[in-house]
Formats: structure tokens, C-alpha cells, sequence
């Protein structure tokens, strides 16, 4: 009797165990997540200003934002090292990034943002240069909004629905292995952000070759006449 009574109680604590674990992200708390971004500073080196928001559960809530970016910005690497380091800023590239190319030579890539238990982040982002154009002195680069994924490292088995997928992605910025994410459909003040870039002005192209060659034989004549002055034969 004794026995069984035993058995029950460690059966019933497995179900609820089990019970907790697929109701780790209840439908109703996925509800309250939210989630803004913003763009600060001007000209060519921005800001991306990250903030996501949730309730209360009884659980750790881990946060991953999945941001592509078009070609015409990048992020820089070295300087996100220097951050990881000096604020404990976590952002894994999914390609190497030339940080000198052009936006028509360049491909747009992928950012990963561990949160790391924090709700709000900020990322710099730089513009790339643009072609020439003789009809605008600005070119507009639409960023997306990112992909927020969750996790809980209580969590071992995730389930998809309404609202919500089930997703692989790395586990930490130090990408040595893969975990299971929550990925959430509809998220509330779901905007992408947008950044104006200047360009040069194509109508100035003759002027600018003129006065280059102009400078340049002027800036040969003058030295040439000063070796020959001060030259002795």
C-alpha cells in the first residue's frame, strides 16, 4: 500500500512537471509581449535602439532579436567586439562583412541580438556610400523589423501554436550549439524603422574632374619650380 502510494505521488509530480514544461510559454503570456525600435544620431553612423517588453513568469525568459539588414548599411565587427567586451553587448554576424565596399557591391546579411536577460539593447549601425545621382541628394534605406525569438533554459520541450513557431537557432552568441526558440507572429508596435543616407551629386562629376586635374597640375608646377630653384647643377 505503501508502495503505491509512493508511485502515484512520484507519477503525479511527473505529469505536473510535464504539465509546466508544454505550458512554458502560455498563449495568454505570449500576449503580453511587445516590442519598439528605434533609430537615433544622423548621417552616416546610427543607432538602433532595441526594447522588448513582457509580464511576469515564473520562469527565466531568454530573448534573441534576428535583424536583417539591407546592403545598404552594415555593422561593424571590430567595433562590436570592443562592445561584447567593454557592455557586454552580444551580436553574432551570420557572414563576414566588408566594411570599405560600396552599397551596389555589397549584400545585405543578417544580425543576431542576444538580449541576455536585459530588455533593452542599442546597436550601432553605419551607411554604406551610394551611387551618384543627379536627382536626389538622399536615398532612403528601409531597415525591417526584427524576428524576436524565447527561450527558457526550464524549458526543455517546445511546442508550436496559435500565434507562435517553433524554431532553431544558436543557444549563445559563442554559436557552439543549437537550441529550440519560440518565434511570435504578431507582435505589438511591429514597425521597421528607415534611414536617410546622403549621396553625392552625379551633376557635379565635370566640375569635380576639372578642378581635381586643375589642382593637380598646379600642385606639380609649383613643386617642380621649387627644385629648380633651389637646385644646384
Amino acid at each position: 500500500m505503501v508502495r503505491l502510494c509512493l508511485l502515484a505521488s512520484v507519477w503525479c509530480f511527473i505529469n505536473y512537471g510535464n504539465a509546466q514544461e508544454g505550458d512554458c510559454f502560455p498563449s495568454e503570456w505570449l500576449k503580453s509581449v511587445w516590442m519598439s525600435m528605434k533609430i537615433s544620431k544622423a548621417g552616416f553612423h546610427r543607432d538602433l535602439e532595441y526594447s522588448v517588453q513582457w509580464s511576469k513568469i515564473h520562469h527565466d525568459v531568454q530573448g534573441l532579436l534576428v535583424q536583417k539588414l539591407p546592403s545598404g548599411v552594415y555593422m561593424d565587427e571590430y567595433q562590436l567586439e570592443t562592445l561584447r567586451r567593454d557592455t557586454g553587448l552580444e551580436v553574432l554576424l551570420d557572414s563576414k562583412v566588408d566594411l570599405e565596399a560600396p552599397e551596389y557591391l555589397s549584400s545585405g546579411f543578417t544580425a543576431l541580438i542576444f538580449l541576455s536577460g536585459k530588455h533593452e539593447v542599442v546597436v550601432p549601425v553605419h551607411g554604406r556610400y551610394h551611387r551618384p545621382s543627379d536627382s536626389s541628394k538622399r536615398v532612403k534605406v528601409d531597415i525591417e523589423t526584427p524576428r524576436l525569438l524565447l527561450r527558457s533554459d526550464q524549458c526543455q520541450t517546445l511546442s508550436p501554436g496559435d500565434g507562435h513557431l517553433v524554431v532553431d537557432a544558436p543557444c549563445t552568441v559563442r554559436n557552439q550549439s543549437v537550441c529550440s526558440w519560440i518565434e511570435i507572429l504578431d507582435l505589438k508596435d511591429n514597425n521597421g524603422v528607415s534611414v536617410e543616407i546622403p549621396v553625392g551629386d552625379s551633376s557635379m562629376s565635370l566640375m569635380v574632374c576639372v578642378v581635381t586635374v586643375l589642382t593637380a597640375v598646379l600642385s606639380c608646377a609649383y613643386l617642380l619650380a621649387n627644385i629648380w630653384k633651389h637646385t644646384h647643377f
